[in-house]
């Protein structure tokens, strides 16, 4: 359905790709990754038609329809919510607009009759009476309840507009669907839905996403930006990591014999050609699985940052007292007799439907705000490092150095020591010296886990820290918490991160929390919400 034939695009002096020969064919889904700045959003916009390549050309059938995920929130304020929605197939929205313009006339002529006769027909293909239903389905798949359907678009809030333009990408059937980013600002039941029906579209899906967990429900391929260059791989997003790192592994043992390497490859395929998959494309993947061969395995040229956490001294037998804790802000109740004792083996995800009363649980714990009822006692040999939802207050208006700034938070103030640091979360060279107020959303993120690592903390907090890292910061940071010995409290949308991480789960309710001992799967399924069920 879209094909690619010998595209490149240069900025300048950056050439971000080039010789790129693909070809999208429907009923596959593919991901789109590559390192911050690799030109993912770009290519979506090259495809889309937004951006001219250099060079090369992209063809896609004249008759397939393309629908895009819109990144302006507020382009739409001046129309109703459902009619946003349909917007996503503008022929149909502007076949209604017409034909109802014309019953509106006072002098109806026989022109009108005829045109208004050819409209009818025309809405009637596509789907136009339907529309209405169609979309309020889809809004209410992604939580948007239907008293908001009539509302304007100004009148809602920014995760809500979010969901909207979502279902309109999503609206009337597209032969072709570019998602940038579609998980931002989901909950957990919105991205489960979506993860359902893009499995079960049976047009092309381009989606751009750093959810691993995400990635692996829905692409049958991956697409990677990496060398300059774009190639694409069968399966989905852990079959591509696991082939690239072990394909990093041969490579680097050039005395290996051709056959060693071969059945290695082979019993590696295997395994995840027998992976059980809830995705009705499963068999085909396999298929597809059983059929590569060394020269179309990944190796990768990304740099992934070290994450190890090592606290300064062990903590003692206490470790946290939280009891019947209550906060209201600003009118709103977010916190409401909230009880737990944190044990010594505990690693806590704490989740919520409201992420504002999240937030405010870690800002009482770090002791930014005082609860307005109950008690929060930490143990005495406990030490705490907290990683805010918003970071900005640490950066914005300093025009500190990068090398001054980590310096604040380092007992050896050595340059040498902290360049050696630096270079771990992937700071070389002269940027260690650029002012920190102009870092990038994911370079702030990786400088506060580079500020927790220096602390020594024998407890984490983390509200949100995967926010902005890219997909190899996102492993390293997820490798670091796993090996970590210690006590751990965090929110994170990346389910793969909450997953593999917590052993404890406590949801924040209006009466109070739920606290269970176990992975966020095991909560998940007691509670009911185990939507994302393995069918054979």
């Amino acid at each position: 359905m879209i094909t690619v034939e010998n595209l490149a695009l240069q900025y300048g002096s950056q050439l971000l790709f080039s010789r790129v020969d693909l070809q999208f064919t429907a009923g596959n889904c593919y991901g789109i990754i590559g390192a911050n700045g690799a030109g993912k959003s770009t290519f979506l916009k090259v495809l889309s038609g937004v951006e001219e390549p250099t060079k090369g050309h992209v063809y896609i059938d004249p008759k397939c329809r393309m629908s895009v995920l819109r990144q302006d929130q507020n382009m739409f304020d001046d129309y109703q919510v459902l009619e946003t929605v349909i917007m996503g197939n503008q022929r149909l929205y502007d076949c209604g607009k017409e034909k109802d313009a014309i019953y509106e006339k006072e002098d109806f002529s026989d022109e009108d009759g005829i045109r208004a006769a050819e409209l009818e027909e025309e809405y009637a293909e596509l789907g136009g009476w339907e529309a209405e239903s169609d979309a309020g389905k889809l809004l209410q798949g992604l939580g948007i309840p239907v008293a908001l359907h009539g509302k304007m678009m100004h009148e809602l809030e920014g995760r809500q507009k979010v969901k909207v333009l979502l279902a309109q990408a999503l609206f009337g059937h597209p032969d072709i669907i570019l998602l940038d980013e579609p998980t931002n600002n989901l909950d957990l039941a919105s991205t489960v839905w979506l993860e359902n029906f893009l499995m079960d579209y049976e047009g092309t899906v381009l989606v751009v996403s750093h959810d691993r967990y995400f990635l692996n429900n829905i692409c049958t391929h991956i697409v990677d930006i990496d060398y300059g260059k774009i190639r694409m791989y069968v399966g989905n997003y852990d079959f591509w990591y696991e082939s690239s790192q072990l394909m990093q592994r041969l490579i680097k043992d050039q005395n290996k014999k051709a056959e060693q390497k071969i059945q290695e490859l082979q019993t590696f395929v295997a395994r995840f050609a027998a992976n059980r998959s809830k995705s009705r494309q499963a068999t085909s993947r396999r298929k597809l699985l059983e059929k590569i061969t060394i020269e179309e395995m990944p190796a990768s040229s990304r740099r992934y940052p070290w994450v190890g956490f090592k606290a300064a001294r062990e903590p003692g037998k206490d470790r946290l007292f939280v009891t019947n804790v209550s906060k209201t802000v600003d009118g709103v109740k977010l916190i409401n007799n909230v009880s737990f004792i944190m044990g010594k083996e505990d690693k806590i995800a704490i989740i919520s439907a409201n992420e504002n009363a999240i937030t405010c649980l870690f800002q009482l714990l770090a002791g930014e705000i005082e609860p307005d009822e109950g008690n929060i006692k930490w143990g005495v040999s406990t030490t705490q490092s907290y990683i805010p939802r918003d970071t900005n207050r640490y950066f914005q208006g300093n025009e500190m150095s990068l090398m001054d700034w980590i310096r604040q938070f380092s007992e050896d103030k050595r340059e040498i020591y902290l360049r050696t640091f630096l270079g771990r979360m992937l700071f070389s060279g002269d940027e260690v010296y650029k002012p920190v107020n102009v870092l990038s959303g994911g370079e702030k993120v990786r400088c506060m886990i580079s500020k927790t690592m220096l602390e020594g903390a024998n407890v984490l907090m983390m509200d949100q820290p995967t926010n902005h890292l890219d997909l190899e910061s996102i492993a390293a940071l997820n490798n670091g918490l796993t090996a970590f010995p210690h006590n751990i409290l965090f929110y994170s949308h990346d389910h793969q991160l909450t997953q593999t991480v917590a052993n404890r789960i406590i949801e924040l309710t209006e009466d109070g929390c739920i606290d269970r001992k176990c992975t966020y799967d095991e909560y998940m399924h007691a509670m009911g919400r185990d939507v994302n069920a393995v069918e054979e």
